[in-house]
């Protein structure tokens, strides 16, 4: 005949084997979280949760905040007047000034 406390499952909360395994759950937790362990932790964060930050990155995060605090400009009027000369037909590209300009700016 079988022991009704070894073939109860741990549904039942204040079961014999329910308290069993609570009990050698809180052993194993506690013998993990001995000072020893908490030491070598905060060793281990200490070396390795260290984060560098690169110049490029830090000179971006400036001309982000540069630009940001600068005024917005709105160029919409002459954009509008741009649009209605091209499709006028009355707008002309310098071609050398283009040339001159893409120049200068990859040189």
């Amino acid at each position: 005949m079988n022991n009704i406390d070894t073939t109860r499952s741990g549904f039942f909360p204040n079961s014999k084997t329910t308290k069993e395994t609570n009990s050698k759950v809180a052993d194993v937790v506690l013998r993990k979280n001995t000072p020893e362990r908490a030491n070598e932790l905060k060793a281990f964060a200490k070396t390795d949760s260290k984060v560098d930050i690169s110049d490029a990155i830090k000179d971006f995060s400036k001309i982000k905040r540069a630009v940001d605090a600068a005024p917005e400009i709105d160029n919409s009027d002459k954009i509008a007047s741009l649009k209605s000369r091209i499709q006028a037909g009355t707008y002309n590209v310098d071609y050398d000034a283009l040339a001159d300009r893409i120049l200068s700016e990859e040189m």
